[in-house]
């Protein structure tokens, strides 16, 4: 290395215990605190340089990978003939080109003191949701300024965003340096115009600190070219010597309340049930009262298991088996707690947003809730209002689109365990999905439950659904007729009913039209509107199933997940998905009611087919193609699918 790039050489060396003793060495590594940070801020800042800088100088770096990036330094690198220690981190073709970085990239790195691990995160703003990934898990945030252009639009954004996933230790690290003469007057200028933003967004304190990460100032030894960062003005310590004292969320997370999701249920014999997982919050030992939520049953710790052995104590942060004096409902998803302090279960919520996926979000539709290792199913409502990062100012939205953050009501299928992201990451931090592509579409963070849904509790019957549908000699069912309009849905739904019902068989059809003139007639055709059509049209489904009723539906119901979530409100065996499959040529022939020429000429707006798609069944349980099969043979299929006489 040659003497341009550092002002002092690394301090950090061999530790001379792997030549000496390696177990001893392995023992002490093992046992050293982990800290999680990120670094953030607007592009080219230096983000990259600096981790290249820590991995550098905390030896981190094989023989080989020096050559290597050396090499690289010469033929792709910013630095001219000097090492260019960003080459390090971004490892993407792309980023090399561009000299950005895309993706978050993780790095690990050690000291003598601590291990860490480091996520790059992007700077670019249409990268933002990429960021959000880095800071989920994060104690720290290191966020860069550039000394020459001072406080910017990204740095507002990140900072704003690292402050919402909850992240409290903050270093504001004013790099390039070397760039204005180490001026204490430019660094002083900075940190004022920060410490006024910080306020007005609800950080109360960070640690300001001159580096260059490039040249090395303030990384790991303090800098001859700085006198003037000395305490008690200013911090006075180097990056590094703070990043190893500094306080880990782990150890904050050990004084909270004990709570363990629950992963895995271990069976390996007969004669062992444990329940593994990772204790995010608390400590607990043999003998503890504990609950398990959401069924409230309680019991006493028996064991704790690792595969080193038993322990007498488990605290956050550590993967273990616990096992229970009783035998007592729990299984994944189950969250255990201790006796006396339990978390809450609701099915609604308001919840912050950060949305992730290119297509925005649509209100009312269906996706999957993941809190921990929870998951069910969640519909979002419109939201409250989003939120400009730059001015703080809250705006009126319909939905939120990509990178957007944003506050809005969520509502569960079933009573989740939860606690609110600012007291417990790990029972108040979610993420959505889409259940069509399994995309991750969302970061959420909890805010508290409603309070409807604390209010409103399920009424317990004497008689059940099991009884209704005994007393009608039949199991109930919905037939859930779907195609574009003009297929023949009505039509052969209408045969259906009349074939049951002379089988002396108890149903009720529900029509597409004929429910938009009563219960839906609030609702246009919009995709957020014909989501809630189908969503209460489910609703009432059940409710008719739970009388013990066959309820045939006929809807154009055109989006696979909105049918799948009417799916997932039925007991399992109960929904019959029945595709009228019937080519848009052919149901455009038809068109009846003239609906089709509507849409061509542009007076229809968001028809089906036309200018809103229609998403085919995958694996309908009735599949009916109308131009090899009449109406009459159409109704007898599935009438005969549905009683299991084929």
């Amino acid at each position: 290395m040659t003497e341009t790039t550092t002002t002092t050489e690394p301090v950090y060396v061999v530790d001379e215990l792997i030549s000496k003793d390696i177990d001893a060495y392995l023992d002490q590594h093992e046992h050293k605190t982990m800290l999680r940070f990120i670094t953030c801020g607007s592009v080219d800042d230096g983000k990259s340089t600096l981790i290249g800088r820590l991995l550098y100088d905390s030896k981190m770096i094989f023989e080989d990978q020096l050559a290597a990036l050396e090499s690289d330094s010469k033929k792709v690198g910013t630095q001219g003939q000097e090492i260019d220690f960003a080459l390090l981190v971004d490892g993407l073709a792309a980023e090399r080109e561009q000299g950005i970085t895309i993706d978050v990239a993780y790095r690990f790195f050690n000291t003598e003191k601590r291990k860490f691990i480091v996520a790059d995160c992007p700077g670019h703003e249409q990268y933002t949701r990429n960021m959000v990934t880095g800071a989920s898990t994060a104690d720290l945030a290191v966020i860069l300024i550039d000394a020459r252009k001072g406080v910017l639009v990204q740095t507002r954004r990140h900072s704003y965003l690292c402050h919402l996933i909850g992240i409290r230790n903050i270093v504001l690290a004013v790099n390039k340096m070397d760039l204005v003469d180490y001026s204490q007057e430019v660094f002083d200028k900075i940190v004022a115009d920060y410490t006024e933003f910080a306020a007005s967004i609800g950080i109360e304190s960070f640690t300001a600190m001159p580096i260059s990460g490039f040249k090395g100032d303030n990384i790991t030894t303090l800098s001859p070219n700085t006198p003037w960062y000395q305490a008690p003005r200013y911090a006075g310590i180097t990056l590094v010597d703070h990043l190893e004292t500094v306080e880990v969320l782990s150890s904050v997370d050990a004084d909270k309340p004990f709570r363990l999701p629950v992963q895995w249920v271990n069976r390996p014999n007969l004669d062992f049930r444990g329940f593994s997982g990772l204790i995010a919050t608390g400590s607990v030992k043999p003998g503890d009262a504990i609950r398990v939520l959401p069924s409230g049953k309680t019991s006493k710790v028996s064991r704790i298991v690792t595969l080193d052995g038993d322990l007498d104590e488990a605290v956050a942060g550590q993967s273990v088996t616990v096992c229970f004096e009783d035998e007592i409902d729990c299984s994944r998803g189950s969250v255990i707690s201790t006796a006396d302090n339990p978390p809450q279960s609701a099915d609604q919520f308001e919840a912050t947003f950060v949305w992730m996926a290119d297509e925005a979000m649509t209100p009312g539709r269906a996706y999957w809730f993941k809190l921990g290792t929870q998951m069910v199913s969640a519909t979002v409502h419109e939201p409250k209002y989003t939120v400009n990062v730059n001015t703080m100012e809250h705006l009126a939205a319909k939905t939120l689109e990509l990178n957007a953050i944003g506050v809005a009501e969520l509502v569960t299928d079933k009573q989740v365990v939860f606690e609110s992201y600012a007291d417990n990451r790990t029972l108040g931090g979610f993420i959505l999905i889409d259940k069509m592509t399994n995309a991750t579409v969302a970061a959420g963070m909890i805010n508290f439950s409603l309070r409807r849904s604390q209010n409103v509790h399920w009424q317990a019957l004497d008689i059940d659904r099991k009884q209704h549908a005994n007393l009608k000699n039949q199991k109930p069912a919905v037939l859930w007729f779907t195609g574009l309009s003009g297929s023949g849905k009505s039509t052969i739904a209408n045969l259906v009913e009349k074939k049951l019902h002379r089988m002396n068989r108890h149903t009720f059809l529900l029509d597409g039209d004929n429910v938009r003139h009563g219960l839906n007639k609030d609702l246009g055709f919009t995709e957020a509107d014909r989501i809630e059509n189908i969503r209460r049209v489910g609703e009432v489904a059940k409710l008719m199933t739970d009388a013990g009723l066959i309820v045939i539906t006929a809807f154009i119901s055109p989006f696979q997940a909105d049918r799948e979530m009417v799916r997932a409100m039925l007991p399992e065996g109960e929904f019959f998905e029945v595709f009228i499959d019937t080519p848009l040529k052919v149901a455009e022939a038809r068109d009846v009611k003239g609906l089709y020429k509507k849409a061509r000429s542009g007076q229809l707006k968001n028809f089906t087919g036309i200018d809103s798609p229609y998403e085919a069944p995958r694996n309908p349980e009735v599949r009916i193609d109308t131009t090899t099969m009449s109406p009459e043979e159409a109704a007898t299929l599935i009438v005969d699918t549905l009683l299991g006489d084929i």
